[in-house]
């Protein structure tokens, strides 16, 4: 019977809006620059990430772990671990994510070809703690979505505004949920927390000089953490960027195109255009040499 209220429930909220075919970055360069334990923020199109963006209020909805290739990962029961929930090509790229409706899963770096992603890369891990790291990604797969966590999230971030004081967080303290369920970000936290690498952790003062850190409760770690915290390289592979164009105003402004149906109300075409020629700044800066 509870499968049968679920059901639709999870389908309509995976329900995808099109893609905009805005191309923000330039999947061929991450794909060939990516690490493995390089964090991939995505800024999904389902329901359930608009769900997400709104609670975060950031537009990263979710997060997965790169892990390489099969012959990637050094221990021989590890890779045999992880073909019992892979069985496609040996040499493809892969990832580990929670996903609602599928639970914690491996699949192709590819499946994001499409999509706008950012990458975060934690700075100077080693060889050894990637691979812990690893291992402990690929010990959850099978690990069901929990929904409610979501919930739960959304009760702790926004306490004062829509719920009484009393109920801020208190399934974090109280009732911190089945440990064969995970969704995204906690998962990847997890993982982290396996090494002692941090993400945002309390920072205290402790015998005057001194400072200890303290984990944050991964149960509240969300795609954006990844993007803020300060021991994560933030890595963007823009679709036009200035190392192919050599400077902002050789960026193709001009041309045949024009906007159409929604990109009129967010997109404008420049009247100014022809002021975007190089050449057109040459006697302004012979001016300034002069002055």
């Amino acid at each position: 019977m509870f499968q049968l209220l679920t059901t639709p429930i999870l389908q309509w909220l995976q329900h995808k809006t099109p893609s905009q075919s805005q191309h923000l970055c330039d999947f061929e360069r991450i794909r060939h620059e990516i690490k493995p334990c390089d964090v991939l923020l995505i800024e999904g199109r389902s329901r359930v990430s608009e769900v997400i963006k709104l609670i975060t209020q950031s537009p990263w909805s979710h997060a997965a772990l790169y892990i390489g290739r099969v012959h990637d990962i050094e221990d021989p029961r590890l890779r045999a671990e992880l073909k019992k929930h892979y069985f496609g090509a040996a040499d493809q790229q892969l990832i580990i994510e929670s996903e609602l409706g599928l639970g914690t899963i491996v699949r192709p770096l590819s499946s994001y070809e499409h999509e706008h992603i950012r990458l975060c890369r934690p700075k100077g891990i080693s060889f050894g703690d990637s691979q812990q790291l690893i291992n402990y990604a690929v010990g959850r797969l099978g690990a069901t979505y929990n929904v409610r966590q979501i919930f739960d999230l959304a009760r702790f971030l926004f306490p004062w505004m829509i719920l009484p004081r009393r109920w801020r967080s208190s399934l974090f303290r109280h009732h911190p949920g089945d440990s064969t369920q995970t969704v995204c970000s906690t998962m990847i936290a997890e993982a982290f927390g396996e090494i002692q690498f941090p993400i945002l952790p309390l920072v205290k003062e402790v015998d005057g000089d001194k400072v200890q850190l303290f984990r944050r409760n991964p149960k509240l770690c969300t795609p954006s953490d990844f993007d803020y915290s300060p021991y994560f390289d933030i890595i963007k592979y823009p679709f036009l960027d200035f190392n192919a164009h050599s400077h902002h105003r050789l960026l193709p402004w001009r041309g045949n195109g024009s906007l159409v149906g929604d990109e009129l109300d967010f997109y404008i075409e420049s009247e100014a255009t022809e002021r975007a020629d190089p050449a057109d700044t040459g006697p302004a800066s012979e001016e300034y040499k002069a002055s």
